[in-house]
């Protein structure tokens, strides 16, 4: 049974708690018994243009609930628009596929742009009206008490929390009326027509822009209100228009569609690109920087921009916007971008390059491939007490790293610094992009070391150029390590008995190796048929990461002790003083 059909044929709160896959007695416990206090953390974020936005975002279980509860109405909605066989390009916020960019893309190369706002979007809906959609709309029908249930699980304060994860797809639901009704009326009158959340947008081409959407103040050219046809709508689907945030963009002025400038290519406004791209740099040198940031007088209740201390987390997500929607903007186009970083890019790998690893908090090491991680995570929690430079633990026998793992492969940030998806190739394309971008980095404090440990077999050939330009730090004629540049170092697996080469999987005893799995022996090597053999990611995933209690690991204390001697020469060569190591 679909899940749609499920929901339209339930009828208590114990068919709800089923479809959401939680026991009636939690669901009727969340709703029901636990207290206010619990349920909600209720707090304040500033808008972008003054002012601030109530953000009331759930906890615990009803968070797990309300989650569910999404989850399963969008299952709906897809079966709703699979049933009718219609593609819903009007509304854009909070689905897949969706986003500001595929929302401001149906609006580029307009002589007029009219945007509408509006007011009170999700505490508009209220908990009758929540409550009544469902019961009411055709498509759902759902009996009065499920009804009833589905709105208590939404809605606070008697209206849909800016916060909560099913929000979103009950504001869809609700506005798909006002959606259609907007269609309707913008084709008509000859406009293009699209919803974000609460943002309403118009456009056209037409050398007058239809007095049924706006109208021209009589006394100011530049001032537009909503039309007759348009107003009547929007209040006819139970929404009220702002007017504060009522605005017309001609075609020889910037025009902007859900913060994206539209008159051309969709893009990030230039001034927001500077004062990003001085923030990085400001960082870059000294360590820090400053936002412009709205606060709010107690006393009077008004507003002023005052400059504050940014954050690393807030300069990530403006660099994340923008790559964000250059990529969209790559994607949309038909011509192929050249291999060439850009601008952008390169902005974004200086501030990774430096958050991540410069300035990083603790030591960092990068292995070649991700299951190098899992070995070495084990190894070292096996060894903790041989090894307390690499991992504390506590008298209640919890274990703390004291450096990190950088997981990196496959991920577009492993693109963006150099490490692509691991191997020797890429870290030597990684050492040369740490090298040559730190070279800027002037900002004081502690700079922790970073490790790159690689295999020293045959696979090695391919950094052994770069590797050339350190300096070395032998014992007993075998490479410890290498200092590359400033906090940059190379550590390549120890030899083993009898071998010249070696790899991180020779530091397992054989016998683990030999274990068997689904019929098939372990190969490590790229010659193994996949028929007969399994290879390093299930190796690492069912047979060490599962046994890990039971493991020996004391062949990795040879690697473990060259790690350690890289953290002694760095710590002791001037740069910073050794910190004191936890309990």
């Amino acid at each position: 049974m679909s899940k749609l059909k499920s929901l339209q044929v339930a009828s208590s709160l114990n068919d709800i708690a089923s479809l959401l896959r939680l026991k009636p007695a939690t669901l009727s416990y969340i709703l029901y018994k636990q207290a206010a206090a619990e349920k909600y953390r209720s707090f304040q974020i500033p808008k972008k243009h003054g002012g601030t936005r109530s953000i009331t975002a759930p906890l615990g279980g009803l968070k797990f609930a309300q989650k569910r509860l999404s989850d399963l109405l969008q299952e709906c909605a897809g079966e709703i628009s699979e049933a009718k066989g219609r593609r819903d390009w009007v509304s854009h916020g909070f689905k897949i596929k969706r986003s500001i960019v595929t929302n401001a893309g149906q609006h580029r190369h307009r002589r007029y742009v009219f945007n509408v706002d509006l007011k009170d979007f999700f505490p508009s809906m209220n908990f009758g009206r929540v409550r009544g959609y469902f019961i009411k709309q055709h498509e759902f029908a759902l009996d009065a008490k499920v009804a009833t249930v589905l709105a208590q699980i939404a809605c606070v304060n008697n209206g849909l929390p800016q916060g909560s994860p099913c929000s979103p797809v009950i504001s869809n639901l609700i506005a798909h009326i006002l959606d259609m009704h907007c269609v309707r009326l913008a084709s008509k009158v000859g406009c293009t027509y699209s919803r974000y959340a609460d943002d309403l947008t118009f456009s056209t081409n037409k050398k007058m822009f239809p007095a049924e959407i706006a109208t021209r103040s009589e006394t100011n050219p530049h001032e537009w209100t909503p039309g007759e046809d348009l107003s009547r709508l929007v209040k006819r689907s139970g929404f009220d228009i702002n007017p504060a945030k009522t605005r017309m963009q001609y075609r020889d002025s910037r025009q902007e569609v859900t913060g994206l400038v539209v008159n051309k290519r969709i893009n990030v406004r230039c001034d927001y690109r500077h004062n990003v791209r001085a923030m990085v740099h400001k960082l870059l040198k000294t360590g820090s920087f400053t936002t412009l940031v709205p606060e709010k007088d107690v006393a009077s209740g008004t507003f002023t921009i005052k400059e504050k201390t940014g954050t690393l987390n807030q300069l990530h997500g403006m660099l994340s916007f923008i790559g964000f929607v250059d990529f969209k903007n790559n994607e949309r186009s038909e011509i192929q971008p050249n291999n060439r970083t850009s601008s952008a890019e390169l902005l974004q790998r200086k501030f990774l390059l430096y958050r991540d690893f410069y300035a990083a908090p603790s030591p960092v090491i990068v292995c070649e491939g991700k299951t190098d991680n899992i070995y070495l995570l084990h190894a070292i929690r096996s060894l903790v007490s041989q090894f307390p430079d690499l991992a504390g633990q506590s008298a209640e026998g919890k274990i703390t790293l004291k450096i990190r793992l950088y997981k990196h492969s496959g991920s577009r940030t492993a693109k963006i610094i150099g490490l692509g998806d691991g191997g020797s190739g890429s870290l030597a394309k990684f050492i040369n992009v740490f090298r040559d971008d730190a070279k800027g980095f002037n900002a004081p404090g502690q700079h922790h070391p970073v490790i790159i440990l690689y295999d020293n077999d045959a696979g090695a050939k391919g950094l052994a150029k770069t590797l050339n330009a350190g300096t070395s730090v032998c014992e007993n004629g075998a490479v410890k390590f290498i200092h590359l540049f400033r906090s940059l170092y190379a550590v390549p697996t120890p030899p083993v008995t009898g071998k010249t080469e070696s790899k991180i999987e020779d530091f397992f005893e054989p016998a683990l190796k030999a274990t068997k799995v689904d019929g098939k022996t372990f190969r490590d090597d790229n010659d193994a048929d996949n028929g007969q053999h399994y290879g390093k990611a299930i190796f690492a995933h069912k047979v060490v990461k599962p046994n890990a209690e039971q493991i020996n690991f004391a062949g990795f204390a040879p690697l473990l002790t060259n790690i350690v001697s890289v953290l002694n020469h760095h710590y002791t060569g001037g740069e910073i003083t050794k910190p004191v190591p936890a309990g």
